[in-house]
């Protein structure tokens, strides 16, 4: 069968292939004058032109803080005061001397020099004098301060003390010059003080984020001839960082006081007056709020007390308005040395009673364009235990203060200060405080106390060379005590000074100050009037 399949098979394929013609071959011409060519690339020529000006004013804002760093300096009191002790060195001209004089055979000396590149090692020794004789019998005072205060610097920690020297002579001058003649040495107030503080803090805070600041302050007082005082404050304050919002802190504070008398009769007083305390505490700041929370328990005179340390600062609207709250206490010691340093003509005390205030308040703080700054705060204040000043009526002349404890008196305070600070060419700060003294149980009066107090300070250096300052000290009268348990009220009070300084090279400078120009005879202390119209002037050297 697939024989006959392979026949077929065979027998058409044959066919197929004779039936098939031979390929002719075929060809094309073409005939055309077009040939292709390849043109030349254009070249780019640049015509440069010059821009047109653009005289268009940009309207640039910068948000720029205001210009705080030079301070004004403090309005001048109403009489020269000690001066005060700051750990803070002073690095400002290196070695100086002022030397002055005025009516009231007022001498003045100030000087001081510094040694130390203020790196390693730093030690800076000042002093000042001043002594005044007024038209009033025994009106008089003379104020001697010598300091000598000093550091040394390591890498990480810094080693700091200071030893100062005071002398502070007052003459009790307040009774009738009529009635009274006293010698000067019976009536001579003199106070002598003896510092010496010592501390170590690091500059660096640990590998832990611990900062801390040991110190202790010592004072030797005396008052010539009547009483002894030693005041001891060690100060224990450490801190941890915790992160970048958290603060935790501790301080352990004891102020411990021994007072002696001399010369009273029948007996001398002999008594001690201590107050330790510690205050844990945890801050935490951002951008916007500022927050501590704590509480400080005190041991006064072995009383236990518990007093709040709660306080908050809030940011608001692009940091500059800011709110401000708070309850807060502290204990205020109540020794010889810190209350003959508010009224001079203080007897010598018999008991010593501390104070304890509580204080609730509220305010704000804001900055005004660039250069002003205005805060307010109100608040209430409670104390415990107040000292106020009356005059002594058991003595037939009066002419000394003893100290009366208020044992509860309220204050609702309020206060408000602003200031206009242009770098360090023109300052001008201004503040006032308004107290109200409520529901005292054992006084009639808050004897001696403000109800009004302004302050302001001007400094302006209208030339290069010329600096010219005012001081103005504005107060309304407080209350006194007069004989037979009656109250009185003393008039306010107005004291204006005015100053200038002329640099005649830059190494001599004259100057002079005219203190109470209104020729105010005031008095802030009852029987007690203070100068006149005082003027001094003289040179000013720096080496």
């Amino acid at each position: 069968m697939y024989k006959i399949i392979l026949f077929f098979v065979a027998f058409f394929s044959a066919k197929t292939l004779l039936a098939q013609e031979p390929t002719k071959s075929q060809s094309i011409d073409i005939n055309s004058s077009y040939k292709p060519v390849l043109r030349n690339a254009v070249k780019i020529n640049f015509a440069g032109t010059q821009l047109p000006a653009d005289t268009s004013k940009p309207n640039l804002n910068y948000n720029i803080p205001s210009q705080n760093l030079f301070y004004a300096y403090a309005p001048i009191s109403l009489r020269p005061l000690a001066l005060e002790q700051d750990s803070n060195l002073y690095l400002g001209n290196r070695k100086y001397i002022k030397l002055g004089y005025g009516n009231f055979s007022t001498p003045y000396v100030n000087a001081g020099i510094s040694l130390g590149d203020g790196k390693k090692s730093l030690l800076n020794f000042t002093g000042n004098y001043i002594e005044s004789n007024g038209n009033i019998e025994n009106q008089r005072y003379a104020q001697l301060n010598v300091k000598a205060a000093g550091s040394y610097f390591t890498p990480r920690s810094e080693v700091y003390g200071a030893v100062g020297v005071s002398s502070n002579t007052y003459y009790l001058y307040g009774y009738d010059h009529a009635l009274y003649n006293f010698k000067k040495n019976d009536v001579q107030q003199q106070f002598q003080n003896l510092n010496i503080k010592l501390g170590f803090k690091n500059t660096v805070n640990t590998e832990t984020g611990i900062s801390y600041d040991p110190n202790i302050d010592v004072n030797l007082f005396t008052s010539k001839d009547k009483l002894n005082e030693t005041n001891a404050i060690i100060n224990l304050p450490v801190e941890k960082i915790i992160n970048e919002s958290f603060v935790a802190k501790v301080a352990l504070k004891a102020d411990l006081t021994r007072y002696t008398t001399q010369n009273i009769i029948p007996n001398n007083i002999k008594f001690s007056n201590n107050i330790i305390q510690i205050t844990p505490s945890v801050l935490y700041h951002d951008e916007q709020l500022k927050l501590n929370i704590g509480a400080t328990p005190v041991w006064d005179n072995n009383k236990y007390a518990l007093l709040p340390d709660i306080y908050a600062e809030a940011q608001v609207k692009d940091r500059t308005f800011s709110v401000q709250a708070g309850w807060i206490g502290r204990m205020v010691k109540n020794n010889y040395r810190n209350l003959s340093t508010i009224n001079p003509y203080l007897s010598p005390l018999f008991s010593q009673i501390n104070t304890k205030e509580t204080e609730y308040y509220g305010g704000i703080k804001t900055s005004i364009a660039k250069h002003f700054n205005f805060s307010a705060k109100a608040g209430l204040v409670k104390y415990k235990n107040l000292p106020l000043f009356i005059n002594d009526t058991t003595t037939a002349d009066a002419k000394s203060f003893v100290v009366v404890n208020e044992a509860s008196i309220n204050n609702f305070r309020v206060h408000g200060d602003f200031s206009y600070i242009n770098q360090d060419k023109f300052s001008l700060t201004a503040g006032i405080t308004f107290n109200g003294y409520t529901s005292l149980k054992t006084n009639a009066r808050a004897w001696h106390t403000l109800p009004v107090e302004l302050r302001s300070s001007l400094r302006w250096y209208a030339f290069k060379s010329v600096l010219l300052k005012s001081d103005l000290y504005i107060f309304d009268g407080s209350n006194y005590l007069a004989k037979g348990n009656v109250a009185k009220p003393l008039s306010g009070g107005t004291d204006l000074s005015v100053g200038v300084e002329v640099k005649i090279t830059p190494k001599f400078s004259v100057w002079a100050d005219a203190n109470n120009v209104l020729n105010s005879k005031y008095q802030r202390w009852n029987q007690y009037q203070v100068l006149g119209a005082n003027f001094l002037g003289g040179i000013l050297l720096n080496f």
